[in-house]
C-alpha cells in the first residue's frame, strides 16, 4: 500500500467544484432505463450511450471521476480509444464498481447484503492495469417494520471494509458505499438513527480491517423522509440532518464525502447539496457522485428517435454539460434554482 498514491488519488477525486458521475448500471438497470425512453438495450446501445457522455467536451471543467462497469472498462469509443484513455486525456479519473450486487441476507427477510468478495484481489489487479483509479462497492440498508437488524448492518459494513482494505492493498482508492434507502413511509428522524447507527458501525469495522480514513471516499446517503412519508422534507431539513449526522460519525481525517442521488429528483439533489455547503465550513469536501441525478435528462435527449443520432448527441452532452455544472456549483454553495431558467432542455 502507497499511503501518498491512496492520498493524491483521493484528493483528486474530491477537487473543489468538481464530481464524480456514477456510470456503473449493471445491464439489468439500463434495461429499465432505455425501456422507458423506448431505446433498444444492447451491448452496442450501452457503449454508444456511455462514450457519448464521456467524450463531453469540456466535461473536465465539473467531473473528476467516472465509475464504470466491467462491461465498459473493456469498451472503447470514437476511433478505437479505450475508455479509460477517453477519460485519462480528460485528467478524469476512470473508476470500477466491483461488487457483485445485493443478496438476500439468509434468516432476515426483506434485507440484504452485498457480495463480490470471492477473487476481489485478483479483479482489482486487472482493473488498476486497465487504468481504474478508484473503486465503488454498495451496500443497502432498508427501513422498515423491526429492521433493518443489527445483523445486517453488521455484515454489510464487515463486507465494505474488507473490500475498501483489499482496494488499499491495490493502491485504488475505496469509494465506501452504505445507502440507506429512502423507499418506505419512514421519518426523517427514523432515517437519522439508522444513518447515524450504520456510519458508525462501518467506521467502526474500517479501523479493525486498517483501512486508512486519508485515502478512502465516503458515498453517503442525504437524511430524508422517505418517498410515501405523510411529511416530506424540507431542504433546510435535509442539509441541517445529513450534516449533522456526518459530524457524528465520520472521521475528520476522511479524504472526502461524496453523496448519492438515491432516487431523488433531478434538482432536488443540486439543491441538497448547495444547502449543505452554504452552512459553513466542514472537516471534509462535500461533493457528488451521482447516477439518475444527472443521467435523467441526459438519456431522454439522446434517445430522441434516432437515438445517437448526432443532433441527439450534441443535444444530450449539452444538457450532461449543464447538469453537471449545476452540481458543480452547488458543490461550491454557488447554486441557485433560478440558474436552472437557463437549462437546455
Amino acid at each position: 500500500m502507497n499511503i501518498d498514491t491512496l492520498k493524491s488519488t483521493a484528493e483528486a477525486m474530491v477537487a473543489p467544484g468538481k464530481g464524480i458521475i456514477a456510470a456503473d448500471e449493471s445491464a439489468g438497470t439500463c434495461q429499465k432505463r432505455f425501456d422507458a425512453v423506448g431505446v433498444e438495450c444492447t451491448e452496442e446501445t450501452r457503449r454508444a450511450y456511455r462514450t457519448m457522455m464521456f467524450e463531453t467536451p469540456s466535461l473536465e471543467q465539473y467531473i473528476c471521476g467516472v465509475i464504470l462497469y466491467d462491461e465498459t472498462i473493456r469498451q472503447k469509443g470514437t476511433g478505437g480509444v479505450p475508455v479509460p484513455e477517453i477519460l485519462s486525456k480528460k485528467g478524469i479519473l476512470p473508476g470500477i464498481k466491483v461488487d457483485a450486487g445485493a443478496k438476500d441476507l439468509a434468516l432476515h427477510p426483506n434485507e440484504k447484503v452485498t457480495e463480490g468478495l470471492d477473487g476481489l484481489r485478483e479483479r482489482l489487479a486487472e482493473y488498476r492495469t486497465m487504468g481504474a483509479k478508484f473503486a465503488k462497492w454498495r451496500a443497502v440498508i432498508t427501513i422498515g417494520d423491526g429492521i433493518p437488524s443489527e445483523a445486517c448492518i453488521f455484515a454489510n459494513a464487515h463486507a465494505l471494509a474488507r473490500y475498501a482494505a483489499a482496494c488499499q492493498e491495490a493502491d485504488i482508492v475505496p469509494i465506501v458505499e452504505p445507502e440507506v434507502l429512502i423507499d418506505g413511509e419512514h421519518t426523517i428522524e427514523q432515517c437519522f438513527e439508522v444513518t447515524e447507527e450504520t456510519l458508525e458501525e462501518v467506521f467502526e469495522e474500517l479501523d479493525h480491517q486498517k483501512v486508512a480514513p486519508e485515502g478512502t471516499i465516503l458515498k453517503a446517503s442525504m437524511v430524508l423522509a422517505g418517498k410515501k412519508a405523510a411529511k416530506q422534507s424540507s431542504v433546510e431539513e435535509v442539509a441541517d440532518q445529513t450534516l449533522r449526522v456526518l459530524q457524528a460519525t465520520v472521521p475528520k481525517n476522511l479524504a472526502g464525502i461524496v453523496f448519492l442521488s438515491g432516487g431523488q429528483g433531478d434538482e432536488q439533489a443540486t439543491a441538497h447539496l448547495n444547502a449543505m455547503n452554504k452552512l459553513g465550513k466542514l472537516p471534509w469536501p462535500l461533493s457528488f457522485s451521482y447516477s439518475r441525478a444527472i443521467q435523467n435528462p441526459v438519456l431522454k435527449r439522446w434517445a430522441n428517435p434516432p437515438a445517437g443520432g448526432p443532433a441527439n448527441t450534441k443535444a444530450a452532452q449539452d444538457t450532461l454539460l449543464f447538469r453537471a455544472k449545476m452540481n458543480s456549483l452547488a458543490a461550491q454553495g454557488k447554486y441557485s434554482d433560478e440558474m436552472e431558467k437557463e437549462r437546455p432542455y
